[in-house]
């Protein structure tokens, strides 16, 4: 998970509890908010394969595809194992050297930096919480807008209910001993909510283009104009 370029360190230190996370391929990992409200992170399913759900969203990708977030790099690795182009971007070191271990291509950027093949992605996936990068859903569209070519997609997995909302967060591991790490913006939206950021930022949502899998759900965007 990835957010703006101003609040990177709290994913990118080698030192915080998310990198470690990644290393070990498992958890307990959180989101912490100041109150201390705490927002479980999938660590597992994110170091493990492709599940049912994940595989409903790469079915749905066209042309070459870049994974913004890209985490420990399941999604990349299954498509460079189709035979599919796809880039892997996530600010941690750790995730981008995971990801590379899988053989699939993968770089130490933000989506806010400058980026290969702007203008001409076919898919952009913002997958496992990510439309949260940032703290601001309608730049992060507007910004994914920009990578993809006329008709491009952005396919992105949403809460599963009425949410729209924004919070500060730290990285937590769970124990306490963190309390006092980094703070950053972070967002979570339902598909209404995601919805009309995307209309704002130049996306449509055409009929069909969400569906659930499981207990996740998710909202497919085409690039106006395409």
């Amino acid at each position: 998970m990835t957010p703006a370029p101003a609040d990177s360190a709290p994913w990118s230190d080698t030192a915080q509890p998310y990198a470690e996370a990644l290393r070990t391929g498992r958890g307990p990992l959180f989101l912490r908010r100041a109150d201390g409200w705490l927002l479980p992170l999938d660590v597992e399913r994110w170091c493990g394969l492709p599940d049912a759900a994940d595989w409903s969203v790469l079915s749905r990708c066209a042309g070459s595809v870049l994974d913004i977030g890209c985490g420990p790099g399941r999604l990349v690795a299954a498509l460079a194992q189709l035979g599919r182009p796809a880039l892997g971007i996530d600010v941690s070191a750790v995730a981008v050297a995971r990801t590379q271990a899988t053989g699939a291509s993968a770089l130490r950027r933000s989506v806010f930096d400058p980026l290969p093949g702007e203008g001409r992605w076919g898919t952009t996936l913002l997958m496992d919480g990510n439309i949260g990068i940032g703290g601001d859903p309608a730049a992060l569209l507007a910004r994914a807008a920009g990578l993809v070519g006329p008709g491009g997609r952005c396919l992105v997995e949403v809460l599963s209910y009425d949410v729209d909302e924004r919070v500060r967060v730290h990285v937590s591991d769970g124990s306490g001993a963190d309390a006092r790490g980094p703070s950053f913006p972070w967002a979570r939206v339902g598909a209404a909510a995601l919805v009309r950021y995307a209309v704002e930022a130049g996306w449509v949502s055409p009929a069909g283009w969400s569906w659930t899998s499981g207990a996740r759900s998710f909202v497919g965007l085409r690039r106006d104009g395409g």
